[in-house]
């Protein structure tokens, strides 16, 4: 089976580290007629007939040149400008999560070339002056680090850890076993998804599962296993999944993150999600591939 998440890294480019501060590189390729670049205004992007829009480099607009890499024979780069111009052209520019059904069929390919500029440009925006002295940042290494123009220390892009988990019970495969799925209160009705959270500081990804769970709905984890991972620039996280094996079934809800959450054996999911009761997470997020990868295989309906 192959799962959606995957789809969105699969075609890696080759970032081209080492050519970031070699601007006589970077400048021949800025000027190569077969480069694209990607215009991103604040942390948004236009899209353009239903499609990315991808521009020679003469066509985009003044702002941080990044360097994305290499892929397919090209080189690839964004350019972050000032949030003003999807401010004056409100619904025409979106955010990543506005962008994710672009990114599928053909066009899964430029998923992570966009994950990179967004995520760079999501860092640029929250990270304006340094937190040493409190001095304004200038972008160096082409975008990728941002300089102190008073103390000159580096600031470099964070990604955040999160756990992202599928809890189960029962005998694994056997008809009883039960997945836990929970919901927001500001989720429409019907819309329930694994459990997920922020590792915090000295901690290991499995007790960060252990944690997170006891937290938010009151149920004892004990065995976890890795499952696989998602980058997801929203801002900066990097989605670890991981599958836990619980250790008691009653359910109390802290009411705050989560406000319910319910357990499902296969059947159930299979007859709510057929009948739009149960409405699962999309198939483009790690968190729909670890519900089908418990499954067995497709389920009907998504956000």
């Amino acid at each position: 089976m192959t799962y959606p998440h995957l789809e969105l890294s699969a075609n890696a480019h080759d970032r081209a580290g080492q050519r970031r501060t070699d601007d006589a590189w970077i400048d021949a390729h800025w000027a190569d007629l077969e480069t694209r670049v990607l215009v991103v205004s604040g942390t948004r992007v236009r899209p353009r007939d239903g499609a990315l829009d991808w521009v020679a480099p003469s066509e985009a607009p003044d702002g941080v040149r990044v360097l994305l890499g290499d892929r397919d024979g090209r080189t690839w780069f964004a350019v972050i400008t000032d949030a003003a111009l999807a401010k004056a052209e409100q619904g025409e520019w979106h955010p990543l999560r506005g962008l994710l059904p672009l990114l599928s069929g053909d066009a899964v390919a430029a998923a992570p070339l966009v994950f990179h500029a967004l995520g760079l440009a999501e860092w640029h925006w929250a990270t304006r002056f340094c937190p040493r002295c409190g001095g304004t940042l200038a972008p160096a290494a082409a975008g990728h680090e941002l300089r102190c123009t008073q103390c000159g220390k580096a600031q470099f892009p964070r990604t955040d850890p999160a756990v992202i988990m599928l809890v189960t019970h029962g005998e694994p495969g056997s008809d009883d076993e039960r997945c836990l799925l929970g919901r927001q209160a500001v989720w429409p009705a019907g819309r329930f998804s694994t459990l997920a959270g922020f590792c915090e500081p000295g901690e290991t990804l499995e007790d960060a599962v252990r944690r997170e769970v006891a937290e938010e709905v009151g149920v004892r984890v004990g065995e976890v296993t890795y499952f696989g991972n998602q980058p997801w620039p929203l801002p900066a996280s990097l989605m670890l999944g991981m599958i836990g094996r619980a250790e008691t079934t009653d359910i109390v809800v802290d009411q705050d993150e989560i406000e319910a959450a319910q357990w499902f054996t296969r059947a159930e999911m299979r007859e709510q999600a057929e009948s739009g009761v149960l409405v699962l997470p999309g198939g483009v997020s790690i968190s729909r591939s670890l519900v089908e990868h418990w499954y067995g295989g497709p389920l009907p309906g998504s956000w």
